[in-house]
């Protein structure tokens, strides 16, 4: 690796100091780094420092063209090596994270599909310079799908006592037409007590059928059934999940039953009720519960029979949560956590709005989801799974001497 010796002006070394200049100086200072990093590389390319004769040399600078860094503390103006009977390469302009890169890539197709905005011209302009073709589009998606592709289809080889499903609607191209597509997302819990993204699929619709070939992929990926998944009420997703995971109990999204139950309640009576519900949600077994139930239909069974109806049906699917040790009840009993994945993924599918093909989709969101998979993974322990294991030995114990 080649050697840096970087020399700093005193006015820059003052400026590093000085609060009020200490952005502007962070900045040219970086600049001044990059910038002999550049030099290093073509050095090291080259076979030869400027000037020198040597017989390993590969072949001859051709001088500098300036190239724009959007950073942190600033665009700072990096002077790029040129090379004459060579190429000079350096990965310091892929400054984009792979959904960086996919967002572009997106964009390029629709300006090369003629469904732009000047808007998405002028961004794609900036990012990937003044020109691109089919052919870079191709050789960048080269780079992309199999990664993307590798994660989707990956072995799980973990247990995943915890698993959160739920789903969203994008739109994209489908012969020369808009359709709505449906993309659904696991988040399991594995056994050392890290979220992982264990799969995503890009359906027609959130239908049984769809569900069902969604978990199916799963199980032959390793999946084996959970101790709890959570999830809305949506009628194909839960008798998907009665299908295939047999013996796996089913937590109903607290926060989607709330929901539920404020829309059948009179307008004057929500607020009250909103705040009653909470003592069924927090409380500490499964009879605390029930007690809480009881009060609630008591108290509001004449002013808001619908809601109690719905309450006293769904009171069980609310509550399974309470079969497992307090620590792991408040992240378990809602879908939040997937939720505020699905903003992550709104959030770049805005700038797109319709994606140009589901090829396109598919690469967006799955860079996007390797990018959090690997956070998490690399990041403090969802649960520490040491009480929950536990549990269910001596719960499972217990159960083989009654037998």
């Amino acid at each position: 690796m080649a050697q840096l010796n970087i020399t700093l002006d005193t006015e820059l070394l003052h400026g590093l100091f000085t609060k009020d200049n200490r952005d502007e100086a962070f900045s040219k200072l970086l600049e001044v780094i990059l910038n002999q990093v550049l030099i290093a590389q073509s050095t090291e390319q080259l076979g030869a420092d400027p000037y020198e004769r040597s017989e390993g040399r590969t072949a001859y600078r051709n001088g500098f063209r300036d190239r724009e860094l959007t950073t942190r503390v600033g665009t700072l103006t990096l002077r790029v090596p040129r090379h004459r009977d060579g190429n000079f390469s350096t990965s310091m302009f892929e400054r984009y994270q792979r959904s960086e890169q996919a967002l572009v890539l997106a964009m390029i197709e629709m300006v090369i599909n003629g469904i732009s905005t000047r808007k998405i011209e002028n961004i794609t302009e900036e990012l990937c310079g003044k020109s691109f073709s089919k052919s870079m589009v191709s050789d960048l998606c080269k780079k992309l799908d199999p990664i993307v592709d590798a994660f989707k289809t990956r072995p799980l080889i973990y247990e995943y006592p915890f698993l959160m499903v739920d789903a969203i609607y994008i739109k994209a191209r489908e012969t020369n037409r808009v359709r709505s597509k449906s993309l659904l997302i696991a988040i399991g819990v594995n056994e050392e007590g890290n979220r992982e993204i264990i799969g995503f699929h890009l359906s027609e619709s959130e239908s049984e059928t769809s569900w069902e070939e969604f978990f199916i992929s799963l199980k032959q990926r390793g999946l084996k059934p959970p101790r709890l998944i959570t999830s809305d009420n949506h009628k194909g997703l839960v008798k998907a999940i009665q299908k295939q995971f047999q013996g796996s109990s089913w937590q109903r999204c607290q926060t989607h039953f709330s929901r539920n139950l404020l829309d059948k309640t009179p307008k004057q009576q929500q607020p009250s009720l909103k705040e009653d519900i909470r003592k069924v949600y927090e409380a500490v077994d499964i009879e605390s519960a029930r007690a809480a139930k009881n009060e609630l239909l008591n108290k509001y069974s004449a002013s808001a029979p619908k809601a109690m109806a719905l309450l006293d049906e769904g009171f069980d699917d609310v509550t399974a949560v309470l079969s497992l040790p307090l620590r792991y009840r408040k992240r378990l009993r809602t879908t939040n956590g997937i939720e505020r994945l699905n903003q992550e993924i709104r959030r770049r599918e805005r700038v797109i709005r319709i994606f140009p093909n589901e090829a396109s989709a598919i690469r967006l969101i799955g860079a996007l989801l390797i990018e959090h998979d690997e956070k998490w993974s690399t990041g403090r322990k969802y649960f520490e799974m040491d009480v929950y294991y536990s549990s269910v030995i001596q719960k499972d114990e217990s159960k083989t001497m009654v037998a």
